[in-house]
């Protein structure tokens, strides 16, 4: 009878433990479950507008700093254009023994004919050349 008595007690040790560990593992598989659920889920909605705030920054300074390169360069094509033209004056000067007429009429001596020193009249985005009297150049808009 002893035997059976502890048989019986140690069958039902044996069922109480697995009837212990069974769902203790099924929660445990549960937690990793939801664990991996969080791990995966993504970025938040947060983090994405967080992203696109700095993205919209990073491209405002972009263009602000290619405005400031274009600027520079209108600028030195200005300069450039007036230097180019003060020479052509001084040139049609030793050539003719006088400074071309101002305005229009002396862009046609400097562009047009025999005498011609220029293809033809400097025009850039931004700027104006002007011929005045006595060969004077002057140069408004990037140039200033």
């Amino acid at each position: 009878m002893e035997h059976r008595l502890r048989a019986t007690i140690l069958a039902a040790r044996t069922v109480h433990r697995a009837s212990n560990r069974r769902p203790s593992r099924r929660v445990h598989r549960n937690q990793e479950t939801t664990r991996r659920k969080k791990n995966e889920s993504g970025f938040t909605l947060i983090e994405l507008l967080i992203v696109i705030v700095i993205l919209g920054v990073l491209s405002g300074i972009v263009v602000f700093a290619v405005s400031g390169i274009q600027d520079r360069g209108n600028a030195a094509a200005c300069k450039t254009d007036k230097k180019t033209v003060q020479v052509a004056v001084e040139a049609y000067y030793a050539k003719n023994g006088a400074y071309p007429a101002a305005g229009d009429a002396g862009w046609l001596q400097l562009t047009v004919g025999i005498d011609q020193l220029l293809r033809d009249r400097p025009a850039g985005t931004g700027y104006t050349i002007t011929l005045g009297i006595g060969g004077l150049v002057t140069a408004t808009g990037a140039c200033t």
